[in-house]
């Protein structure tokens, strides 16, 4: 029922989905009148009362709305109906019922929202956090990295992929406090081999590929996703212009468009589309809002190819062989002659 187009894209992307995964099966939920017209053998209804929409507070979505599809998705993966739960929805509302429903993982303070951005290899590079979580210690960003070494392990079956911490620069020296105790912190990981850690990268080594994970906070990666959305809209934007200027820059735009189109279909967020949302006891996938049917389709299948190769079994394996950096250390209250020094 979620994002911009509603049932109109995200119906016709599921019977595509269907069709080109014999062995997939879909849970659709939304109001009745949504989706009791699509009709497939592998396909069933749940009817939902209510909608959670794209402005509605996170409070209105987790508190008033209980009816509402996002709600009820998310509710048929706890149930154990169904293996991951796909949404175009308000991101915030789905993230805050998702962590209320599911619950996260032990050893788990906070999910995260991960994705992929193409790089000059060829390839992806895994993100993460991408706005869930603004501010974030050291020990969040160690969560994270664990998180996202056991996304792209089960996606790629690299069991080793390496961890890069975005920073303003590589030296060790560099960053702020938060930055330098999670450099820190990743170091005594690999030296555990819990983590593969690279170093410190800078923003264009997620674009370069120079580790196939980069972790950082939501404010940072939100913003380097949609840098990376814009740049293929700047090229398309780009050949219009030149192309209508006159007879040579015609001949440049013919000349140079074959290069300029491949490297559009590589930036293309479209093909990138599908954020999971880690650290959780159960899949969530959130598709971009504004995702067309191609670009739901990927969401639908990042979500299938996650439940196919066990993602949360080897984020708990993970999660469990890294328990002891993990754990926060307890804060105990001060004896009365600690106090009295203090004072």
């Amino acid at each position: 029922m979620g994002g911009d187009h509603g049932p109109r894209v995200t119906l016709a992307a599921c019977r595509r989905f269907l069709d080109n995964h014999p062995d997939a099966r879909l849970v659709l939920v939304g109001v009745e009148s949504a989706v009791s017209g699509f009709r497939h053998e592998r396909a069933r209804h749940v009817v939902a009362t209510e909608v959670v929409g794209m402005d509605d507070p996170v409070e209105v979505a987790l508190r008033r709305k209980k009816d509402s599809s996002m709600r009820v998705a998310v509710q048929q993966v706890k149930d154990g109906a169904a293996h991951a739960a796909v949404s175009a929805g308000n991101t915030g509302a789905l993230m805050a019922i998702a962590r209320y429903v599911l619950k996260t993982l032990d050893g788990i303070d906070r999910p995260a929202i991960a994705t992929q951005l193409p790089n000059m290899k060829g390839g992806a590079t895994t993100v993460l956090d991408l706005g869930a979580n603004v501010d974030c210690d050291a020990e969040t960003l160690l969560q994270f990295a664990v998180l996202g070494s056991a996304l792209v392990s089960s996606m790629s079956g690299d069991d080793s992929p390496t961890v890069g911490l975005l920073n303003v620069g590589e030296e060790v020296i560099k960053g702020s406090e938060v930055i330098k105790r999670a450099s820190v912190l990743l170091r005594q990981a690999a030296e555990s081999r819990d983590l593969n850690f690279h170093g410190n990268v800078e923003g264009n080594d997620i674009f370069k590929g120079t580790t196939d994970i980069v972790v950082c906070d939501g404010f940072v990666g939100n913003v380097a996703l949609k840098a990376t959305e814009g740049v293929a809209s700047m090229i398309v934007d780009f050949l219009k212009q030149e192309y209508s200027r006159g007879l040579m820059s015609k001949v440049a735009a013919l000349v140079s468009y074959p290069v300029l189109k491949a490297l559009k279909k590589r930036l293309d967020h479209r093909r990138y589309n599908g954020a999971a949302l880690l650290g959780l006891r159960g899949l969530v996938f959130k598709s971009h809002g504004s995702a067309d049917e191609l670009a739901f389709g990927h969401a639908l299948d990042r979500a299938y190819d996650a439940a196919r190769n066990n993602l949360l079994d080897r984020v708990r394996a993970r999660i469990a062989h890294a328990a002891p950096l993990l754990a926060r250390p307890e804060v105990t209250a001060p004896t009365d002659n600690a106090a009295l020094q203090a004072s």
